[in-house]
């Protein structure tokens, strides 16, 4: 039934080269976690949706140096700020498209009761440097609501992944699920590596936001690799007496793969619009989709696949290898 289908990609034959740039993928990313977990005490940057804090952002209409950042910092240690992280992010004033705005970005640890004056000094520091700035806006989260939510984050996370397994375990077999949740730790890890290099390079925090981001990662990723081991189940049914199992592995990935790049690639092209479009406050959340997304189109072609044809490859040693 499917001997004569045109074969488009060849799992079984090149299952090495799909190990090797799962391996290129997440060897960078996990060093990149550890590195900044010795240097920085946690795998990725958190925002003060986690840790506590405030942040005070103000705009300004003029491009901002590495020097001055510097400056900023150093005039707010001296008015009293204790370690004050800067960022410079970029947006557009839609009022006036001949300007350039840059938002500056001001974290200081959560003050409690002196939070209005923490405001007022970094608000008078920062207008002394720039008179035109404007305040724009003040964000505030204390330690234990912080440390409770990143406590729930990674909660829903594992929860999240226990249910899918126990799901896949119900819906076709264990060792399915075990392939399954494999590729959903391949594809959330990629997405934490990455991020985690981005915050030792450019001091990208990770809030709320990004755990929503990472959820609805494993959402679409488990969805297409049930389609993948759906259409592999029923070639089971029809084709185990005449195909091996690599063969009819092989055959199921090519009828789904037109399904599986199409329905990511306008998907992308939807989030890449937001991402080039949309407020600044959505970056990081729609870069983290972006991300997810097309690792997961990846590991759910590929990376699934191969788990699925060394397992079989082990179990059964009539399977032919190519």
């Amino acid at each position: 039934m499917f001997s004569n289908a045109k074969k488009i990609l060849d799992i079984v034959k090149y299952r090495w080269v799909c190990i090797a740039i799962s391996l290129l993928l997440l060897i960078p990313a996990v060093g990149s976690m550890i590195y900044s977990t010795v240097k920085f005490g946690s795998p990725l940057l958190v925002g003060i949706d986690f840790t506590g804090g405030t942040i005070i952002q103000y705009t300004v209409n003029q491009k901002i140096s590495t020097a001055d950042v510097a400056n900023i910092r150093t005039n707010l240690t001296a008015a009293g700020i204790e370690n004050p992280v800067i960022q410079i992010l970029s947006s557009t004033d839609i009022t006036k498209a001949d300007e350039t705005q840059n938002i500056i970005s001001v974290k200081t640890a959560f003050d409690g009761e002196k939070e209005t004056h923490l405001t007022e000094t970094v608000t008078s520091t920062i207008s002394s440097m720039y008179p035109e700035a404007q305040l724009v806006q003040v964000s505030s989260v204390g330690p234990t609501l912080g440390k409770e939510l990143l406590t729930n984050s990674i909660t829903a996370i594992v929860l999240a992944l226990i249910a899918i397994c126990a799901y896949l375990t119900i819906r076709f077999k264990f060792e399915f699920a075990v392939i399954a949740l494999l590729t959903l730790c391949h594809d959330v890890l990629f997405v934490l590596g990455v991020f985690s290099i981005l915050g030792i390079l450019c001091g990208v925090h990770v809030d709320s936001l990004f755990i929503t981001a990472v959820l609805t990662v494993l959402g679409y990723s488990i969805n297409d690799t049930i389609v993948v081991f759906d259409r592999i189940r029923e070639n089971i049914k029809f084709s185990s007496k005449s195909m091996t199992m690599a063969d009819i592995i092989n055959s199921s990935i090519n009828q789904t793969l037109a399904r599986s790049i199409n329905t990511s690639l306008t998907t992308l092209i939807t989030l890449g619009a937001l991402y080039l479009f949309g407020g600044v406050t959505t970056k990081d959340f729609v870069l983290a989709m972006i991300l997810g997304i097309a690792v997961g189109t990846y590991s759910s072609i590929f990376f699934a696949a191969t788990l699925l044809v060394f397992y079989n490859l082990k179990k059964d040693k009539k399977i032919a290898v190519v």
